[in-house]
């Protein structure tokens, strides 16, 4: 009965699995068509650099535009300069608080773990221990709303350590973790990892910063203006697919996803190596962790006013779950 049941668990398991598989490519384009992605050169988005070849297949031409933030790749959907891009799962709550509907989500693309990242000879070893630190930050980044949120669910007022900001990407923090201007900092990938790579710094693993209820775990997500859902529908369904193949393909194979990151971001293999253990691939992103997020966000003074609906109803992941059955 035993072994029937793990069996049956077995059965369960894979057809779940083929399930959720990305189906069959769609046909191509019947004539030549450009659709431009904005990207951000951050390691969970590493089907990015697959994606002009696999679109080229479908008739398709991408024009990239590239980004530091989430933020400015917001800017470029809301005014049109892009049709799909990456941007921060509270980018939605953000958009709908500006009285703009002009972004759809569509889809979340990872999630991992995230620890705080501290400088080596520093001692923090649970939450008690960062009283007084100095922590770098990112004010207003998805990170910096995941380390805020689980301050608060845990009741740890934002006042016991020492908020450093630190303006540009993740270079300037493992820089400033280099000279030893800061004690922690947190971070997203690949720097993390980097810091932790190059000796100068360590993962307080009993400081997990990922799973408060507002936010969870999500890592990025995929949006489109609403201007390319309108007139662009069937290329940003292309661009999905191709994404979503491609993300399918790394998440089997750890070595194909950090060699990608490798070449996708310019970091080391050595580095990406073990950020890619780190990372998830495959979206985590629902229209309820929006609705979360959203209500954190008003109630933190993030944004001014309650927008719960209005930034759950600019998440559509129907196109996502149509391509993966």
């Amino acid at each position: 009965m035993k072994s029937l049941r793990t069996l049956l668990s077995i059965v369960l398991t894979l057809a779940a699995t083929a399930a959720l598989a990305v189906g069959p490519s769609p046909a191509p384009m019947k004539q030549k068509e450009v659709l431009t992605v904005g990207y951000v050169k951050v390691g969970h988005l590493s089907p990015m650099l697959m994606l002009e070849e696999e679109l080229k297949k479908l008739n398709i031409e991408v024009k990239r535009a590239e980004f530091v933030r989430y933020a400015d790749a917001r800017t470029a959907l809301l005014s049109g300069s892009v049709d799909v891009s990456a941007v921060g799962p509270g980018d939605l709550a953000i958009v709908a608080a500006q009285g703009s509907k002009n972004l759809v989500g569509l889809t979340g693309v990872g999630s991992s773990s995230k620890f705080l990242v501290v400088r080596k000879g520093v001692k923090i070893d649970d939450w008690a221990d960062i009283n007084g630190k100095k922590i770098a930050i990112a004010p207003g980044s998805a990170v910096w709303f995941q380390w805020a949120m689980t301050l608060i669910e845990k009741n740890i007022p934002y006042t016991a350590f020492s908020p450093v900001n630190v303006q540009g990407g993740g270079t300037a923090f493992v820089q400033a973790m280099k000279r030893g201007d800061i004690d922690a900092m947190v971070l997203w990938e690949p720097f993390e990892s980097q810091a932790v790579a190059e000796g100068d710094a360590y993962f307080a693993t009993k400081l997990d910063y990922s799973q408060s209820r507002s936010v969870g775990a999500e890592l990025g997500m995929l949006a489109a203006s609403r201007e390319a859902m309108t007139t662009k529908k069937e290329l940003v369904q292309r661009f999905l697919w191709a994404y979503l193949k491609v993300e399918e393909q790394m998440a089997k194979n750890n070595d194909m996803f950090a060699d990608a990151y490798s070449k996708y971001t310019g970091l080391p293999m050595n580095v990406t190596k073990e950020s890619a253990k780190i990372i998830k691939l495959g979206g985590v992103l629902t229209k309820e962790q929006v609705s979360r997020l959203a209500e954190a966000a008003f109630k933190q003074g993030i944004v001014q006013k309650d927008v719960t609906k209005e930034a759950a109803d600019l998440y559509d992941d129907s196109m996502a779950k149509e391509i993966k059955k």
